[in-house]
């Protein structure tokens, strides 16, 4: 059976993507089955693979084939634990997936509420929020290999995951996620590390539920944020940088107030919206495209903008925190190459 063409109309990519840029493909299918899964590569080995269009930077032509992921579907699986299997596929709304899981009395994704993007993502980007990685919930991924032709399934520790990032970001265009199952904790307890989160006046008449959670991250996500629906924005476009403790000693002397978490390993996480936000760049724009108002690192679209209008952006903002603080950013959205 031939893969099915999506309407001419949606070669259009422009609202397929949050930041709503001008961008278009000559072949768009929809992936809605898996067993076209192995069919599509067959016939185009160098299709990209678009999902929720949250955490990508289109380029103005796409001359290949472009695939987005419609597969569907949440089961609960049997767990001897008594802890809470859940898979997903990776069609499924991100937020849409962690609102189910709440709304069942599941705990543990909570914090990670009314990020944009399909579940088929989350791992790929580690996505993190108010204390909380995706990967310390995941039990697995299931995934085409496109490169040996075969399927896989990775255990968390298999995924390789760090800050931002997994093997799947690392091998670009070799994995196609299909499903992601997630362990969530029969013992449930609130994470409730962020200040955000922690000074909710709401938890003064007593211990937090999961639902109440999800609602506290939701609002301040409102809040702080642009709806990509109403001004389009790729969320956070750069993430916090990781630099030697050194580094971040010298900065804080001229800085006492720069936000700074250590780490592990010795380093410091530094608070990349505080640094866009000194340079000069919070509520600036730069033709099309500027950061934010309310939150410097939030790279937003203000109509008609290409990918070479974002990059201009980004590489002005990159240049002057560099120049500033001695610190290098790094997008977290991928960068598309105009190749298929």
């Amino acid at each position: 059976m031939p893969l099915a063409a999506v309407s001419p109309a949606l070669h259009d990519l422009s609202r397929l993507n949050t930041l709503a840029l001008q961008a278009h493909a000559r072949t768009v299918v929809a992936l809605d089955r898996l067993d076209a899964v192995e069919r599509l590569f067959a016939q185009a080995p160098a299709a990209f693979v678009l999902g929720g269009g949250s955490n990508v930077v289109l380029p103005r032509v796409f001359p290949g084939t472009v695939a987005l992921i419609r597969l569907a579907g949440i089961r609960r699986l049997p767990d001897d634990a008594g802890d809470v299997i859940i898979e997903a596929a990776a069609g499924e709304s991100w937020h849409g997936f962690v609102a189910h899981c709440v709304a069942q009395g599941w705990g543990g994704l909570e914090n990670l509420a009314l990020i944009p993007g399909t579940v088929g993502a989350a791992p790929v980007q580690n996505i993190g929020a108010y204390g909380v990685e995706v990967c310390e919930r995941l039990e697995s991924v299931t995934a085409y290999d496109r490169h040996a032709r075969e399927w896989v399934r990775f255990t968390s520790d298999a995924s390789a995951f760090a800050y931002r990032d997994s093997r799947f970001k690392r091998e670009p265009g070799r994995w196609l996620i299909t499903a992601v199952r997630f362990r969530l904790p029969s013992a449930w307890t609130p994470r409730l590390s962020y200040p955000d989160l922690r000074e909710r006046p709401e938890w003064r008449d007593g211990a937090p539920t999961p639902q109440a959670v999800f609602d506290a991250v939701c609002a301040i996500r409102r809040a702080k944020l642009p709806d990509p629906a109403q001004l389009p924005n790729a969320g956070s476009f750069f993430k916090n940088p990781i630099v030697p403790a050194a580094l971040a000693e010298r900065l804080r002397a001229q800085a006492a107030r720069m936000p700074a978490w250590p780490l592990a390993d010795g380093r410091v996480k530094l608070a990349a919206g505080w640094l866009i936000e000194q340079a000069g760049w919070k509520g600036r724009r730069l033709g099309r495209v500027g950061m934010h108002e309310r939150h410097a690192l939030v790279l937003v679209n203000y109509g008609g903008a290409e990918r070479r209008d974002v990059q201009a952006l980004a590489d002005a903002v990159v240049a002057d925190v560099a120049a500033r603080f001695g610190v290098m950013l790094e997008a977290e959205p991928v960068q598309v190459p105009a190749a298929g």
